[in-house]
């Protein structure tokens, strides 16, 4: 690696842990801290690597680290000379060896995200400390106080804090419990109340918006709720709420007006089920798209929608509850996701934090299925990530019979012979079909010949010949020939049924996907073989089938049990971040190891485009 590489905060450096923590590599620049706790390398810190505890100290075996102003005071010179740094002040430039003491106690750990365990660490922190009361011979002040009580960390203090401060302290006898956010005491409560700790983190949807309230002191869950966004009716998708706020200029405000009371109606649900105060919720955490967040915020989003595409900021100024509308602690900072550009938002620096995709040695392909679809390739060596426009085919807009994932929509269809077999979500008639229902119906018309791999559907004497028993479902609907998936009554147009519009939709989505894996692989100079998992995130990607998946061409010809539905990955990822003050870090760092891969610039993107638009045989 070249001194410009290290001195721009650019490449990769190699950290071997002793004795058994093994060899990790990360940005240059990064903290050892930091390095270590991304990597599940757990090192003792009570100040979750804010350089206050003086707790986190490992020895440099090899490599050098300089003396940072901090470590005079935790170290003698004799120590210094040996190689003993805070982790926390240890920024690692180069290649480093280093030697990590075991844990006096074993921190607290949840498993959230795909399979990751995660050290309880959250930026909210309660003391409770008994303290002397003031006296002639001790009048420090009771900011001292509390900062001579609490000396582990360098407190601040909330202005709003400090107004009631001395009325508080003086009616508790001074026994009192220090609520911190990070480094700032937002606020002091009477007597023990470390029993109560707890956030809301929010996964903000372009459709849908999901909030869980946790516990923690245990990193569990107590409660989640979701509902329909409602900004809804301004529009399914982020181009349109973007164009109202450009035709009309009081759309903005009532657009975050909407986004306010869904947060804010969602936090109260969840709340009330767990029987948990409002006021006693301490932080929010928020990942969303960036055209969600932004108006959320009432930060106009119209540079997002026209070249050359531009976010108000990657990483958002401090904010607060408030600032979203929402009720909870009046003093509740509220941590947002940082967002790599206008269609790579925060929801997947979410995911990716969730999946470990910049930490893992193995090479997986990250796909969150949506009408803007974004495609991230890579494993701890290097990740680029793109947006792919794939219209809104997946979710069943403008196809003919589709509705949302609701009851009566076709959510799979299996061919077996002439046998169709319909799966119907609530077990109800079919009255119309969902995203997921689209891609089995497509996949088993090309296993079963009655597609071909242009996307046409056969003559109906092809039809008659190879299903006699399906070929009857092959009719016209005006002069659109159909695929029809369940009779209502003798004329077709009362069906629920594929049209060849329809496909086509589908053929357009699915390529534009695969054209931005394809030139992530490219980009990368690695093959389809190479990939070891492919992790289909979003609610979409919860239902779609793996093997419709590959038949559609929708992702890579790989065994099936590579092919993985990772969920809402996007809303495991806020948690971790409410839980964890190493996972935030993470997630801020991600915005640093991530590439970014404009496709609309690309001279090969119509070529490979249409490349992928028939599918695979």
């Amino acid at each position: 690696m070249t001194d410009a590489a290290v001195e721009s905060g650019t490449g990769r450096v190699r950290l071997s842990f002793r004795p058994e923590g093994g060899e990790v590599r990360v940005p240059a620049g990064t903290t050892v801290f930091d390095a270590a706790s991304w990597n599940g390398i757990a090192i003792d810190s009570t100040c979750g690597g804010h350089g206050t505890c003086r707790k986190c100290k490992v020895r440099v075996v090899s490599g050098d680290v300089p003396i940072d102003a901090v470590d005079p005071r935790a170290f003698s010179p004799d120590e210094l000379r040996d190689g003993w740094r805070l982790a926390c002040r240890a920024a690692a430039a180069h290649d480093l060896e280093i030697d990590v003491p075991p844990l006096q106690t074993r921190p607290k750990a949840a498993l959230v995200g795909v399979g990751r365990h995660v050290i309880l660490r959250p930026s909210v922190q309660k003391r409770h400390v008994v303290m002397e009361e003031p006296s002639l011979e001790d009048q420090a002040s009771d900011l001292e106080r509390i900062a001579r009580a609490v000396d582990d960390i360098a407190l601040t203090f909330h202005p709003a804090a400090v107004r009631t401060l001395g009325r508080r302290l003086r009616q508790s006898s001074f026994d009192v419990t220090v609520v911190i956010c990070d480094e700032l005491v937002i606020d002091v409560e009477p007597g023990d109340t470390t029993e109560q700790r707890h956030a809301i983190a929010f996964d903000l949807g372009t459709t849908t918006v999901v909030a869980t309230l946790l516990d923690l002191n245990t990193g569990q869950p107590l409660a989640v709720r979701s509902i329909l966004n409602r900004q809804q009716p301004f529009g399914a998708d982020v181009i349109s709420r973007v164009s109202a706020t450009m035709l009309d200029p009081d759309a903005l405000e009532t657009l975050q007006a909407r986004a306010a009371e869904t947060l804010n109606l969602l936090a109260g649900e969840v709340c009330e089920e767990a029987g948990v105060d409002p006021a006693g919720v301490y932080e929010m955490v928020l990942c969303g798209n960036v055209t969600m967040t932004q108006i959320a915020l009432g930060i106009d989003p119209e540079p997002l929608a026209v070249a050359p595409f531009i976010v108000a900021a990657r990483r958002l100024p401090p904010v607060t509850a408030v600032d979203f509308g929402v009720h909870i602690h009046p003093r509740a900072p509220a941590f947002v996701f940082p967002a790599l550009g206008a269609y790579v938002g925060g929801d997947i620096v979410s995911g990716m934090l969730a999946t470990g995709l910049t930490r893992d040695r193995r090479l997986r392909l990250f796909i969150d299925v949506g009408t803007n679809s974004e495609i991230a390739l890579g494993s701890n060596e290097r990740v680029v990530a793109t947006a792919a426009p794939a219209g809104p085919a997946f979710e069943a807009a403008q196809i003919r019979c589709g509705m949302r994932a609701a009851e009566g929509a076709i959510e799979g269809v299996k061919i077996a012979g002439d046998d169709l077999a319909l799966e119907v979500i609530g077990d109800a008639a079919p009255v119309g079909m969902c995203g997921s229902g689209l891609v089995d119906a497509v996949a088993q018309l090309v296993s079963a010949g009655l597609l071909d791999h242009s996307g046409r559907f056969v003559p109906d004497e092809a039809a008659a010949e190879i299903h006699p028993g399906l070929a009857p479902r092959l009719v016209k609907v005006g002069e659109e020939r159909v695929f029809v998936l369940a009779w209502r009554g003798d004329d077709p147009a009362n069906a629920v049924y594929l049209s060849q519009r329809d496909v086509r939709e589908l053929q357009f989505a699915k390529a534009s996907i695969a054209t931005g894996w394809h030139i992530l692989l490219t980009e990368l100079g690695v093959s389809e073989a190479d990939i070891t998992q492919v992790l289909l995130a979003g609610s979409f990607g919860s239902y779609l089938s793996p093997a419709s998946a590959v038949k559609i061409g929708l992702v890579p010809k790989l065994p099936l049990p590579r092919i993985v539905s990772a969920g809402n990955v996007a809303g495991e990822g806020a948690k971790m971040a409410a839980l964890s003050l190493r996972e935030r870090s993470a997630a801020d760092a991600i915005l640093d190891e991530v590439e970014y891969v404009e496709l609309s610039g690309r001279s090969d993107f119509n070529d490979m485009f249409v490349d992928q638009l028939a599918f695979p045989g």
